[in-house]
């Protein structure tokens, strides 16, 4: 048996990151600070501070099947929590005089190399993995069916992963099965990992399989193919020795990224309300007027987080009705004026709503909140349509920019909007809400087929 794995060296990778990303930081000091500082003081304060946030922030977990928008994602919450830190010591070291423009600088200059030298590593890899063959993974699956050969696709089509598959192990038609075989083919072949169906394998197989992989050094990884629940994102925890497995993981309930999110929202809506609805609201006052009698702004109810009632705004686009909490707009709808129908199809009837998001109802990106009489109505016949009210609501959100904005036509349009809403609370991250919020803003500009 070989003590060592073959072919593999990833595990260096990390270190060398870690003394790159260390060597900007106090480079860059140099630059900035080591005129007033003690050098020694900081290379030990960013030393000790970069390997506490980065283990906090799991910075260096990126793997070779790791997307770039995670990439990005972690760099940007490193560089909000490392400037923090800097603020932090700037503040105990007040008398050093060191102004935030000069961390701010730093700190750009110091997250534009990282970034830079990640994802150089990043592309280098996945570019000798391509030509080379090299920092490869030898793969066998145990188990065939449509999941293990969609995989095996996977790995014969992404040679950028560095995954070179050897061989899947159809376990079919056979009511005994003796695994034997397939472990001395996974010595000879020195595979590093192995990949299961559950399916296709009993219990007393997969303790098997289990303990070889441990006794053989190879990296055991298994298909949630025969219970959807396995597909979800789960949260393994230990009660004392008891393992437990949360069926929904949601990034918000961690208090440190609803700060984030409230932080952002308060900047962005203050941005739109002061620079936007300053000037653009006594302009649609006057054409909301000139056109019909009525209020400016249109209220209604709607259900929020923790399925809690609250005043949505909107600019008013149809003349006053005592429909309008009960049916939603539709197309060619006679009670859209003229003027309404122009700031439907820009979306501009939706911005007082940035209002609710500085009040606190809602948040710039999220589930889009329904008319009370809907929501009661799609809880009792969607499934999981309650999931959608443990965020805030949006002013746009994952749905919106996928194809299910506006009218509700049937029951698949609700279907596919939940199913969009339950990824985007299962998957928040601070750079997803600014792809959504860029989508959204391009959608406004080109115009949408469903904005009516």
């Amino acid at each position: 048996m070989s003590l060592f794995k073959q072919g593999r060296y990833s595990g260096y990778l990390r270190p060398i990151s870690y003394l790159i990303d260390l060597s900007i930081i106090n480079g860059f000091a140099i630059l900035y600070f080591f005129i007033n500082i003690d050098p020694i003081i900081f290379m030990m304060f960013s030393f000790i501070a970069w390997i506490i946030l980065s283990v906090y922030s799991k910075f260096y977990e990126v793997y070779r099947y790791t997307r770039e928008v995670k990439i990005y994602s972690l760099i940007l919450n490193q560089l909000i929590l490392f400037t923090l830190i800097i603020f932090a010591f700037s503040g105990y070291y007040y008398n050093l005089n060191i102004y935030p423009i000069t961390i701010f600088k730093y700190v750009l200059s110091v997250f534009l190399c990282i970034a830079f030298f990640k994802f150089t590593i990043y592309y280098l890899l996945q570019k000798y993995r391509v030509s080379f063959g090299g920092n490869f993974r030898r793969t066998v699956i145990i188990g065939e069916n449509k999941k293990t050969k969609a995989l095996e696709t996977f790995f014969n089509k992404n040679p950028e992963y560095g995954y070179v598959h050897v061989n899947t192990f159809n376990l079919k038609d056979r009511k005994i099965i003796n695994l034997q075989s397939q472990f001395d083919y996974i010595k000879k072949e020195e595979i590093d990992e192995i990949y299961c169906s559950i399916s296709e394998l009993t219990n007393q197989q997969i303790l098997e399989i289990a303990d070889f992989a441990d006794n053989n050094l190879k990296i055991l990884k298994f298909l949630p193919d025969n219970k959807d629940i396995y597909s979800k994102k789960l949260r393994y925890e230990y009660y004392d020795y008891i393992p437990i497995l949360s069926l929904r993981t949601i990034p918000l309930e961690d208090s440190f990224n609803t700060i984030v999110k409230r932080f952002f929202d308060i900047i962005f809506s203050s941005l739109v309300v002061i620079f936007i609805l300053s000037w653009l609201t006594p302009i649609i006052a006057v054409l909301i007027k000139l056109e019909s009698k009525g209020p400016v702004f249109f209220k209604q109810s709607r259900n929020g987080f923790n399925y809690k009632e609250f005043d949505c705004y909107k600019f008013r686009s149809m003349t006053p009705n005592k429909d309008a909490h009960l049916y939603q707009a539709t197309r060619g709808d006679q009670r859209i004026t003229k003027i309404g129908r122009l700031i439907r199809k820009t979306s501009i009837d939706e911005l007082p709503q940035f209002f609710n998001v500085l009040f606190g109802d809602m948040s710039v990106v999220g589930p889009r909140p329904h008319m009370v009489s809907h929501t009661n109505m799609y809880a009792k016949k969607i499934d999981k349509f309650m999931v959608r009210h443990f965020v805030k609501p949006g002013i746009t959100g994952l749905a919106q920019i996928s194809g299910f904005r506006g009218e509700i036509e049937s029951d698949k349009d609700i279907i596919g909007r939940v199913k969009f809403d339950i990824f985007y609370i299962e998957n928040w991250s601070l750079l997803l809400d600014i792809k959504i919020i860029a989508k959204t803003f391009m959608n406004a500009v080109k115009g949408d087929d469903k904005a009516y």
